[in-house]
Order: structure tokens, then C-alpha cells, then sequence
């Protein structure tokens, strides 16, 4: 897949921000949370900075200099104008994430992060990178990180695959933005395009999800492979009950 010569900047400091993990320590995993962040802040920038005819986004200037000043505010706009880019993420997490950034940073001194932590926001970062861009930056997987990063990018093809089967039956948010995932299955069961069970089993792998996420557990005990087998196998229930409706 070609590459986007705009992507390169967020690239090259997420590469950075993940290069620094291969060696733990306090320092490392310090500076790799404020590189990945410093990554995300510039993604976002940069994808609701570029031309319209890239992205259909029509911001002017002012606007998009307003939107700069705060990273809250960049959330905000990324939400309303590129919902559709947001597949396995969720913007408070990525805010939550933010904040942790800043602690290490404005009050620095012996302050450190879990590595566990670091981890994570580095899958949500790439699945972002991703989302805007178009192309996966190939990142090895450090030690240990291989179920979760096959995880996180199975999620995000599992919650495709219900917002594309929601779409194709018009159920559609405000301003005709793709409903939210919860909301989506909703409706998919009560037509009858998802049974009961279908559903409950999506529920428990999103709160398994949702608690690797929020650090509520180590990923390394809560994750296996039959966990991502499962969501794949979800997820493709999904897309062969779409191809039907079609």
C-alpha cells in the first residue's frame, strides 16, 4: 500500500517512542509514554490539517489553529469529523492516556509508568496511526506483546464489522456518523441479525478488552490466543451474515 508522505513525521516518533522499550527502565519507559503521546498529538494534527480533497474535512485556518491549542480539543474535532476513523479507539481512553503523559512530564522528577501501561497506549497509538493513515507501520512487537497486539487489531476488525452491518441495514448516529458498537448490536438483535448469544459474547470480550485497556489487569494473564480466536471468529460470523443481507 503506498504510502502517505504526511504520515512520516507521526511514524518516525512512534518508531522512536517503541524503540525505547527494548530496553526497560524507569528513564525508558518514561520517555517512550511521552514519545508515544507526542505521536498521537501529531497524527491528529496532522490528518485534520491536511487538504480537503484528502479528507473531506472543511476546516479553515482559524479553525484548525483553534483546534491546535489544546489536546482535548483536537479529541473533540477528531471525533466530529472523522468518526468513521475510529475503530478500536476510544477518545477518553486516549485522553486518560494523555493525562499520565503529563504527569510524567510537568512533574517529572523519580515519577515513572508501568510498563504495562506504556504497552497499551503504544497498541492504541498504532491502531490510530492506522485508522488515519492507511497502512500498518510493520512495528516488531517487543517481548511478550504478541497476543496483545493481535488482540487490539482484532477488535477493531470485529467492531468494523458491526458498524458495516449496522450501515447496511441505515442504522446510523447523529449526522449520519456510524452508531457507537454497543448501540449498533442493540439494534442487530432486536432485527434478528444477531442472536442473544452472539451478543453476550461480544459484551464479555469488550469488558475483557475494556480491562486491559484501563489497566484493570496484566494484558499477560488476561489475554491468550484462544481469546483473539475467538474475536476473530466473531468478527467473521459478522461479515459472512452482512454478504447474506446484501
Amino acid at each position: 500500500m503506498t504510502r502517505p508522505p504526511w504520515a512520516s513525521g507521526p511514524g518516525e516518533i512512534l518508531q522512536h517512542g517503541l524503540s525505547l522499550l527494548r530496553k526497560d527502565s524507569d528513564v525508558n519507559r518514561r520517555l517512550a509514554m511521552i514519545s508515544i503521546d507526542n505521536a498521537v498529538e501529531l497524527m491528529i494534527k496532522t490528518y485534520l490539517g491536511l487538504p480537503k480533497r484528502v479528507t473531506r474535512i472543511n476546516l479553515s485556518r482559524r479553525e484548525y489553529l483553534e483546534i491546535c491549542e489544546s489536546f482535548p480539543q483536537l479529541l473533540d474535532a477528531l471525533e466530529q469529523h472523522a468518526a468513521e476513523k475510529l475503530n478500536g479507539i476510544d477518545l477518553g481512553e486516549i485522553e486518560w492516556y494523555h493525562r499520565v503523559r503529563n504527569e510524567l512530564y510537568h512533574q517529572g522528577n523519580g515519577l515513572t509508568v508501568e510498563r504495562d501501561k506504556v504497552e497499551v497506549y503504544a497498541e492504541l497509538a498504532k491502531l490510530l496511526f492506522e485508522n488515519l493513515f492507511g497502512f500498518d507501520l510493520q512495528i516488531p512487537e517487543s517481548e511478550g506483546t504478541d497476543v496483545l497486539g493481535a488482540f487490539m487489531a482484532a477488535w477493531v476488525k470485529l467492531e468494523r464489522a458491526i458498524g458495516d452491518l449496522a450501515t447496511k441495514q441505515g442504522y446510523l448516529g447523529a449526522s449520519h456518523h456510524p452508531i457507537s458498537p454497543i448501540s449498533a448490536i442493540r439494534e442487530l438483535v432486536s432485527k434478528g441479525l444477531i442472536d442473544q448469544i452472539t451478543a453476550q459474547e461480544i459484551e464479555n470480550l469488550r469488558q475483557i478488552r475494556n480491562k486491559v485497556v484501563h489497566g484493570v489487569g496484566d494484558y499477560k494473564t488476561i489475554l491468550n490466543s484462544e481469546t483473539v480466536k475467538m474475536v476473530n471468529a466473531i468478527t467473521q460470523k459478522l461479515e459472512q451474515r452482512r454478504s447474506e443481507v446484501e
